[in-house]
């Protein structure tokens, strides 16, 4: 059980959020697909495989749940509020921009110098005002805290109960639509995506393990949960943006290290192998981040049981970096 300093959102709250949800965005699918189940089964045994497909809704990433709960939350709490500001690494900040845009806030995205062009190009034309600055998400997140002091504008955390209860909605819906898993993997960037699988799989009450998955080139989250304290280290990950975390949120730690079976670390080359997996298999687009729940999986098939899932959390990948990826795995 998660400690009582954090208390997840329970079942009548995520369906309440997912009422919410989906006066804009409908429901995603979840598969079960057969060229996937046959790459897995030849790992070790007979497995069934389920993918969420949160690649599927209006911006291409799960982020959007929580973006629209929290935006709300802010409409009815601080009506005062006109400007937001917040930092990405671009699917927070589409999920922002899109939620805002229907609110009619300003919104303002703080992102790392050298930013993915097309994950910049969708938060502009969703209406942010987009702000380049920092080596990493960290040094662009230190930035928007700037900001916020400087002009007095409501900062949109990375990480906060809000946007775990929108994006909880996600795993709720595959944990009803799907047989019961053995195991759920799920990539851990700032927390929000993995800690509201822990929710929706506590707040029906399933056996279901749920593992976090971290890049091996951006380790922070992994070592932070086997210390059992915060531990930042720095991202090299060439391909997995999204998991690029260097400074763990401590609220997420402490949720994670009570709801999570383990965390399992995945280089770039399994990353990319996942990508171009889910393309030949299922013909979707993922990103690094959305694939790399999948790379576990078959890194880690001896371990997941006969029936498994993941999440492709985004499909916001750069098109000449898809192309390279697809081509020969080479750098990208």
């Amino acid at each position: 059980m998660v400690s009582n300093e954090v208390a997840l959102p329970g079942l009548e709250e995520i369906e309440s959020a997912a009422e919410l949800i989906y006066q804009t965005v409908p429901a995603t699918p979840q598969y079960s697909w057969p060229l996937l189940n046959e790459r897995a089964s030849k790992i070790a045994g007979s497995v069934e495989v389920w993918v969420k497909h949160e690649n599927h809704t209006p911006v291409g990433a799960f982020k959007v749940r929580g973006g629209l709960v929290y935006m709300d939350w802010l409409r009815r709490k601080r009506p005062e509020v006109k400007t937001v500001v917040s930092a990405t690494r671009g699917n927070h900040g589409q999920s922002l921009a899109f939620a805002g845009k229907q609110l009619g806030l300003r919104v303002v995205i703080v992102v790392p110098t050298g930013n993915s062009p097309e994950k910049n190009r969708a938060m502009q034309c969703l209406g942010a005002e987009l702000v380049e600055f920092g080596r990493d998400f960290q040094e662009a997140s230190e930035h928007a805290a700037s900001l916020e002091e400087k002009f007095g504008w409501h900062r949109v955390p990375s990480f906060d109960l809000l946007l775990v209860k929108g994006v909880s909605t996600y795993a709720w819906e595959m944990f009803t639509a799907c047989p019961e898993l053995d195991t759920f993997y799920v990539p851990i960037g700032m927390g929000s995506g993995s800690c509201g699988a822990i929710a929706a799989r506590n707040a029906l009450g399933l056996k279901t393990k749920v593992v976090g998955v971290v890049s091996s080139l951006a380790p922070a989250y992994a070592l932070s949960f086997a210390a059992g304290y915060v531990r930042e280290h720095e991202s090299a990950t060439r391909i997995a943006d999204g998991v690029a975390c260097r400074q763990p949120h401590p609220m997420a730690l402490e949720i994670l290290k009570a709801g999570l079976d383990r965390v399992v670390m995945v280089d770039d080359e399994a990353v990319k192998e996942a990508m171009r997996a889910y393309f030949v298999d299922t013909h979707n687009v993922a990103e690094g981040a959305g694939a790399i729940g999948l790379a576990a999986l078959l890194q880690d098939r001896r371990s997941g049981g006969a029936r498994v899932g993941t999440v492709l959390c985004g499909g916001n990948v750069d098109s000449d970096v898809f192309a390279r990826v697809l081509g020969d795995g080479g750098a990208v």
